[in-house]
């Protein structure tokens, strides 16, 4: 298995496997594939990573800019993060956030947020952070990585792309 940057083309595939990844998950409104086109359309997929087996792609992660109100920069939102579910607990999601989040650090960026589950994320050091805010969502499930630089504070604004626009 080889994890790369999305290319033209890949597209359709993505949508496919992230569909595939959701479909019947209760805490899903089914709508990512959807939040990765709107992302795209808007140029804001900083970081749009495949995972390729066998020449076809089995996984996908998303990363985009965040704002923070406190003004802090470089930023960025990990997700939507899919696998193909034949996949599934093979090692492919964490082969894409650690290649992911390598490759934020290298850019220079300041810092990770998602919204997930602890257990998971935990591993890769995601934390609940007491200084950043996602409003109305679960306690507990939204977390953050500091890579470079001070903490940062605020309430945290995913892309307009996670919620029905691709401005």
């Amino acid at each position: 298995m080889i994890i790369r940057a999305e290319c033209a083309g890949d597209e359709a595939a993505i949508g496919t496997v992230t569909a595939a990844a959701f479909a019947g998950m209760p805490y899903s409104d089914q709508t990512e594939p959807l939040i990765i086109e709107r992302l795209r359309e808007a140029g804001a997929l900083t970081l749009s990573l495949v995972a390729e087996e066998a020449g076809a792609i089995v996984g996908h992660v998303a990363f985009s800019p965040v704002s923070l109100s406190g003004g802090d920069e470089g930023w960025y939102g990990l997700g939507p993060i899919s696998v193909a579910p034949a996949h599934q607990g093979k090692g492919v999601g964490s082969r894409l956030v650690s290649e992911g989040l390598d490759r934020l650090r290298s850019f220079g960026a300041a810092g990770c947020v998602l919204l997930g589950d602890p257990a998971y994320y935990h591993r890769f050091g995601f934390r609940l952070d007491h200084g950043l805010v996602l409003p109305d969502v679960p306690p507990g499930h939204f977390q953050a990585l500091l890579l470079h630089g001070p903490d940062a504070l605020g309430i945290v604004a995913f892309h307009p792309g996670f919620y029905g626009t691709a401005q």
